[in-house]
């Protein structure tokens, strides 16, 4: 495995999200957290078509997708309860749309026409989809949510560094970063390098940022490394929240895979759910 492979399934959602990234990477970390919490009940996937032969299966991952971002319980993207709820998803859906990935580009035959990629826009009815949590045992997580803070130390076949605003070493991680977040509707605060010298961060076996998190961010120290004899990356975290010490791992994973485990970790903690895993 590369240490620079990125599964195709979210290739296309990749570049939209480093699209909109890029161009924070070199000024204020705090610019890379713009509120993501307005649109919980709402979630875009990639389908073929716009005729009923993906929608329900667009609708059913949509409603997965917003399941886990009104609540901050990522299980329930595995739930099986939620794959037979998901079965009927339209029952929940107020409008949806569709956006061509490929408009502007000009149809040469027929596969061009039935078989192009959109982006399905799906929203749900918010008192339908508070009642499907109720009935789950989970109920909204609503408010202002602290952002995502990684202080990563990042371990590469041919380099190391630590993970900045600035560093484009690090810009398709970054984008990853904000990628899986908004999956769980969350945000990403990226530090800049002046505020990882002012924490006092160096490359280590594990950062120390003398910065605690606080109700506005959540500091996850950790380490990112490629291990070539797996083949894979080595991801390991730390978060302190609200007095109590949390501590998970992911291994041979790609590093879509090792942040999704970070952000979905992070947010069960500062739900208040049981954990990180």
């Amino acid at each position: 495995m590369d240490d620079w492979q990125v599964p195709r399934r979210v290739l296309a959602k990749l570049l939209v999200v480093l699209s909109l990234a890029a161009p924070f990477l070199a000024v204020p970390a705090w610019l890379l957290s713009a509120d993501a919490t307005t649109d919980l009940y709402k979630a875009t996937v990639i389908v073929t078509g716009t005729d009923m032969r993906s929608r329900p299966k667009g609708f059913a991952q949509s409603l997965r997708e917003v399941l886990v971002k009104v609540s901050g319980e990522p299980r329930l993207g595995r739930d099986p309860r939620v794959a037979e709820l998901a079965a009927h998803a339209d029952r929940l859906v107020t409008k949806f749309d569709y956006v061509d990935q490929m408009a502007g580009i000009k149809v040469h035959d027929d596969q061009g026409t039935y078989d192009r990629s959109y982006n399905l826009t799906v929203e749900f009815d918010p008192a339908k989809v508070d009642a499907t949590l109720a009935d789950l045992g989970e109920h909204p997580w609503l408010g202002r949510r602290p952002a995502i803070v990684p202080v990563l130390a990042v371990e590469r076949v041919t380099k190391s560094y630590l993970l900045s605003a600035e560093n484009p070493t690090g810009a398709d991680q970054v984008g990853s970063l904000v990628m899986v977040a908004r999956e769980v509707g969350m945000t990403v605060r990226v530090p800049t390098e002046a505020e990882l010298a002012g924490w006092g961060v160096s490359m280590g076996e594990f950062p120390s940022p003398k910065l605690a998190s606080s109700t506005d961010q959540a500091i996850i120290a950790g380490t990112l490394e490629f291990k070539e004899d797996l083949p894979g990356w080595v991801g390991s975290w730390r978060l302190r929240w609200q007095g109590a010490d949390y501590a998970w791992s992911i291994s041979g994973v790609n590093f879509d895979e090792a942040f999704r485990n970070l952000v979905q970790g992070a947010t069960r903690v500062v739900s208040g759910h049981d954990g990180p895993t």
